[in-house]
């Protein structure tokens, strides 16, 4: 006897709610933000669940929902983001786009332990891509969050390529800048 499409989807939010939300808070970073992308993977689950051809297990066809669900969710974040005015790097280079002296990037010596690890640096990490501009923590996320390739990132965000590369150098460096202040210096 086959089994009804809604008896197969109350059996996948009951075996795969918990996987989806791990991953979806891994890439997002926010707990209330994971919850929906799970959510509206079921619904869209839900929605498409005839075209589900069984080629694939329900979790690979929902772990695809949810990427898609996660793309969707920071492109959305990049057309809502304000265009910024161009940042000053004054503050790091001279006029010869050398590093001035107390600004060049320091050693971390952290070699008894892995700095992802711990707890307080995780904080100051967040902290610090939320200071970013939109589209720079975008941009960032999607790249080493959820390990994008540039070319896809700027096809998603509709930017050019030197436009991307450009974001993600002036990112680092902030970011750079910023977790030195807060977790080196202190």
């Amino acid at each position: 006897m086959a089994q009804s499409n809604e008896s197969k989807l109350k059996e996948w939010v009951k075996s795969y709610t918990e996987g989806l939300y791990l991953r979806a808070i891994y890439k997002v970073n926010n707990s209330e933000e994971a919850k929906d992308l799970v959510q509206e993977t079921f619904l869209a689950a839900a929605e498409n669940i005839e075209s589900f051809k069984k080629e694939s297990t329900p979790k690979t066809w929902l772990m695809a929902i949810l990427n898609n669900k996660i793309i969707d969710f920071y492109r959305s974040k990049n057309k809502l983001a304000q265009p910024t005015e161009p940042q000053d790097f004054s503050q790091f280079f001279n006029e010869h786009k050398e590093w001035h002296s107390h600004k060049k990037p320091m050693s971390w010596n952290n070699e008894d332990r892995s700095l992802l690890d711990d707890s307080e640096f995780q904080q100051i990490l967040k902290d610090c891509l939320k200071a970013l501009p939109a589209q720079w923590s975008t941009c960032v996320k999607l790249k080493f969050l959820t390990e994008k390739k540039g070319k896809e990132i700027c096809q998603e965000l509709e930017i050019s390529p030197s436009n991307y590369w450009q974001i993600i150098h002036r990112a680092k460096l902030q970011l750079r800048d910023c977790i030195e202040n807060k977790w080196i210096e202190n």
